[in-house]
């Protein structure tokens, strides 16, 4: 039971034919988004088997077979120890990033095996601290108690620090164990491939945001909720509540994430202050504009700058983790001439990224009063996975993905059935999508779970990409007769 003040957090997995979206809430407020397309892809995590193929010095780069349908690229350098490679060689390699476009997934030989609490490196030696352990005292005591193998290294998260020993020995154990099961599989297969899969993003969030302020955990499917059930009962002070969700709208509908994701497409956030701030994404970076907008009561120019720019790093951290962006991403708050202020609005927006998982810099203002942020990848934006380019447009504009149209159709379908109890439908959607709907009906029908329907299609052109209402009138019906697609 949290206590009153404490964070309380929810976490919503979903699972569909085509996806897996695992959404995070603190305090009812949405704070990170993560999806995973199902398919047999190799995925951030995954550890493999590989054999050198090419090497390439003048971008020092090695491409590998890992089994996949394209070759696999590392990076080569002396932090990586990689650079005596050859070609034939054999590799253990990690994923670190999807396959995208015409390149292959991205590995590394920097292989790693995360716990709740500590990490194994494959790559190096000896006992490490996260840079946010500055207990000095507790560090001494790890080194006392904790007994690792010498020929790999261990670094202790900082959930550690709340964490008795003989659990902390116990997981060290236990990854042992893969690492040396790894091995074996790495040494006697005669074939490349996959040697170890680490749960994909379900045991990520499973390992990094399940913990005594979760609550709930919501699952749709039932062979999710049984390995969450599971992993729960078999961790220590952990006291979630995990429940099978089966409505017949998707689990995220249900809880207004679907909502929420949709505003992800709008470049503009608006902040309780009046301002605003302005994501735009460039081929280099991301450039985020804040701006007073409508908050220009106070009379004083620096206080006012101070109030819109402290929301603005607290909803800037937000809207970076929720939308998963990463690479360089550059802040021009509103310019501050007081250092007291520019240090307030720094340690607000590092607070913002304190719980972030992924690797996260922030650099202090520059001479033109910008802040620089670098956040490393692991996995697609947002956007990417339910955006795609417009061909109406010539690929310059962006469109939701058909796929996730019929996701929100469905939806809608799906409560006009529950709530009329009728059978005639009439969907309006936007004329770009006529194309990829006509080509296969039949598909479009079963994707909105309409087999049972009379479904009525009018292409139009509309901002809002769909409308779906029901035909309650014979007349309506009959006005519709000519729309008739199926049924």
């Amino acid at each position: 039971m949290l206590k009153g003040g404490e964070e309380m957090k929810e976490i919503f997995i979903e699972r569909t034919s085509e996806i897996l979206r695992i959404a995070v809430k603190e305090n009812n407020v949405l704070m990170e988004c993560l999806m995973e397309e199902v398919n047999d892809n190799p995925f951030p995590g995954q550890i493999y088997k590989g054999i050198v193929k090419n090497i390439v010095p003048a971008i020092k780069c090695a491409f590998i077979d890992i089994g996949y349908k394209k070759n696999a690229y590392m990076y080569m350098d002396t932090k990586m120890k990689n650079q005596g490679l050859k070609k034939g060689q054999e590799v253990l390699v990690q994923v670190i990033k999807e396959d995208m476009e015409n390149k292959g997934p991205k590995v590394t030989n920097w292989v790693t095996l995360p716990g709740r609490n500590i990490v194994l490196d494959l790559l190096n030696k000896g006992l490490s601290f996260s840079r946010k352990i500055s207990n000095e005292e507790f560090k001494k005591y790890i080194r006392a108690n904790l007994i690792i193998d010498p020929e790999i290294a261990v670094k202790i998260r900082t959930s550690a620090e709340n964490t008795d020993i003989s659990l902390i020995n116990r997981e060290y154990d236990e990854l042992y164990k893969q690492y040396i099961n790894i091995n074996k599989k790495f040494m006697y297969s005669s074939n490349v491939g996959v040697v170890f899969n680490d749960g994909g993003i379900i045991g990520r969030i499973l390992r990094d945001k399940a913990d005594e302020s979760t609550s709930k955990i919501y699952i749709n499917s039932l062979d999710d909720y049984e390995s969450v059930k599971s992993f729960v009962n078999n961790v220590t002070g952990l006291n979630i509540e995990v429940i099978h969700y089966d409505g017949e709208r998707t689990l995220f509908h249900n809880f207004g994430i679907e909502k929420e994701i949709l505003n992800l497409r709008n470049d503009r956030v608006y902040l309780n202050c009046g301002g605003y701030i302005v994501i735009n994404k460039t081929e280099a970076l991301y450039a985020i504009d804040v701006n007073s907008g409508k908050n220009i009561k106070g009379s004083n120019i620096q206080k006012t700058a101070l109030v819109t720019n402290l929301q603005a790093a607290k909803e800037i951290a937000r809207q970076v983790r929720l939308r998963n962006l990463s690479g360089i991403i550059i802040v021009d708050f509103i310019d501050m001439t007081m250092e007291e202020h520019k240090a307030q609005v720094m340690n607000e927006l590092k607070n913002g990224f304190s719980s972030d998982k992924n690797k996260t810099r922030i650099y202090n203002f520059t001479e033109l009063n910008l802040v620089q942020i670098t956040r490393k990848m692991i996995g697609k934006s947002i956007n990417e996975y339910i955006e795609e380019n417009c061909s109406c447009c010539s690929g310059k504009g962006k469109k939701l993905k058909f796929s996730y149209l019929c996701l929100l159709i469905k939806n809608e379908v799906l409560g006009i059935s529950n709530k009329y109890q009728i059978k005639d439908i009439l969907i309006e959607i936007d004329e770009k999508y006529k194309k990829e709907l006509q080509d296969d009906i039949p598909e479009f029908i079963k994707n909105i779970h309409a087999l049972d329907k009379t479904i009525y299609v009018n292409f139009i052109r509309s901002p809002e990409n769909f409308k779906v209402e029901p035909l309650l009138f014979a007349k309506q019906i009959e006005d519709a007769r000519i729309l008739k697609i199926y049924g």
